[in-house]
């Protein structure tokens, strides 16, 4: 089981807080960094000091690590041209010498498009698909071949599909609820589907539905990663449980229900659930980003346990 540290840093964070915790997370052998993309804070925070761009954050941190994987859940479609997108990704594994992998979704937060005059298109799944067919056809076309799109919403021609990016295949993860649409993109495109903040019960169901999907498509289903991205709030006993969760507006039994919360050895006995339904890895979503305690325990207390 891979741990994975997921940051949602448009809840308040600066470039330096996301370096201080990438840096943490491949000290202490977490697999790797990822991190939201969004522009606008949710719930009760102020987000200060305002938003880091995902893309130009793990341009930074791709610089400053040297061992762990680097990527988003999800980067928004509706915030960038998929063209740009590839060179943008592309030139950021070429960066951190082949350890992107891109998380690619739909865009769904209205409120971050109106604060930033960013148009939110009404049919957004369609338009996921078509980005998803040319950065990944951006990526397969041969190096003096040209590549050449024409769909509803976006037309390539002659496009020389460059740069290249250092993997021979970038990851892309696809994830999300939707019992039809959902599974048939993954199925296509993703090399790993990811269910974010649901039950071992839902994430059964939804992985069932990848797999037959996957294997409707002509693939095996064991071709894909099946992940689940979950808040995490660990403590040596239930007065640090309590307190972690505090610091985060969140109620110790809610986040036992909902996420992975609890002593190190109830935390271990959850992930096992999901272990069993066939989950491969977690994205651990960290909220309090100063707290590198919190980090320090779950290494030394859950990783070592599953590892």
């Amino acid at each position: 089981m891979d741990l994975r540290i997921f940051t949602e840093p448009q809840q308040g964070a600066t470039y330096d807080t996301l370096l201080t915790v990438a840096k943490a997370t491949e000290d202490l052998g977490f697999d790797a960094f990822f991190r939201s993309d969004h522009y606008v804070r949710m719930g009760n925070v102020d987000g200060l000091p305002g938003p880091t761009d995902a893309w130009i954050t793990l341009a930074g941190l791709a610089r400053e690590t040297k061992r762990i994987r680097l990527g988003t859940l999800m980067t928004a479609a509706t915030f960038r041209l998929p063209g740009v997108l590839a060179i943008q990704v592309a030139q950021v594994d070429q960066m951190s010498g082949g350890r992107v992998e891109l998380g690619l979704g739909a865009g769904w937060f209205e409120e971050e498009h109106k604060a930033y005059g960013i148009p939110f298109p009404k049919e957004k799944f369609a338009r996921l698909e078509e980005q998803l067919a040319i950065v990944t056809g951006l990526w397969a076309t041969k190096a003096g071949e040209t590549f050449d799109f024409h769909g509803t919403h976006y037309d390539l021609t002659d496009s020389p599909a460059l740069p290249k990016p250092a993997q021979e295949k970038i990851p892309v993860l696809i994830g999300g609820h939707g019992a039809t649409r959902t599974p048939r993109l993954a199925a296509r495109y993703a090399d790993e589907f990811n269910i974010p903040f649901a039950s071992v019960e839902d994430s059964e169901r939804q992985f069932g539905r990848v797999r037959a999907a996957a294997e409707e498509a002509g693939r095996k289903a064991d071709d894909l990663t099946y992940s689940n991205a979950l808040v995490v709030c660990v403590g040596r006993d239930d007065q640090e449980v309590a307190r972690r969760a505090a610091a985060i507006g969140r109620g110790a039994d809610e986040l036992k229900a909902n996420g992975l919360a609890g002593s190190p050895a109830e935390v271990v006995d959850k992930i096992g659930r999901y272990a069993e339904i066939g989950s491969r890895r977690i994205y651990l979503q960290v909220l309090d980003l100063d707290d590198l305690d919190h980090l320090e325990l779950i290494s030394s207390q859950v990783q070592a346990q599953l590892s």
